[in-house]
């Protein structure tokens, strides 16, 4: 009985973990609304910006938290929570581009990461296999990237506290741009071997 009740859970989609990653996912438009204002001739709000950023890291903290706690990790918060995470990297890469507060380099080194992600989730669903979870290393990535945006979108100005978000922004983004690559040259190595496996069982 106990067993059915967890795989009943595991299959709901309306979970307050779920709900929460569906409003991080709403929250990325706006996001990136907020950050490319200035562009378009509107006012600088990278405070609401920020704000929205920060309540985003909340979130995907929670999620996690509260899935475990209250048994109810499902099918669907396994895609929602790294594509909600992808997303607000995506759109922030985006908007810092555009804006130049992020190099064209950095951004093409990322991106080339989530592309090479994205051809071996290819090649695990040709072999019958899920994307691969995600890792330590990839939630401490994230995590990293996700301190850097907001300090890199900070140091935007002149001033004691915009340098200073500069030196601690571009060193979160160092690192999370090296365990970002770490942690998919892991996932590369993870379906090689599948592939082996699957080559060798034939």
């Amino acid at each position: 009985m106990e067993v059915q009740e967890t795989r009943v859970q595991t299959d709901r989609v309306l979970t307050v973990p779920n709900i929460l990653s569906m409003a991080r996912l709403a929250g990325v438009p706006l996001f990136l609304w907020l950050i490319l204002r200035p562009e378009f001739g509107g006012p600088k709000s990278d405070g609401w910006a920020l704000l929205l950023l920060a309540l985003s890291g909340v979130s995907d903290y929670l999620d996690g938290k509260l899935a475990r706690r209250w048994n109810q990790i499902s099918s669907l918060g396994r895609i929602l929570d790294p594509a909600a995470d992808r997303l607000y990297i995506l759109s922030t890469l985006a908007g810092l581009t555009w804006r130049e507060i992020l190099p064209l380099w950095l951004t093409a080194v990322i991106l080339l990461r989530e592309l090479v992600l994205l051809v071996m989730v290819g090649v695990l669903r040709r072999h019958g296999y899920p994307p691969p979870q995600v890792n330590f290393l990839g939630k401490a990535a994230t995590f990293n990237l996700m301190y850097a945006f907001p300090l890199l979108l900070l140091s935007d100005g002149s001033g004691l506290v915009h340098t200073t978000a500069a030196i601690f922004g571009w060193a979160f983004a160092g690192w999370g741009t090296t365990l970002y690559w770490w942690a998919g040259t892991l996932y590369v190595v993870q379906v090689r071997r599948l592939v082996r496996a699957d080559a060798t069982a034939d």
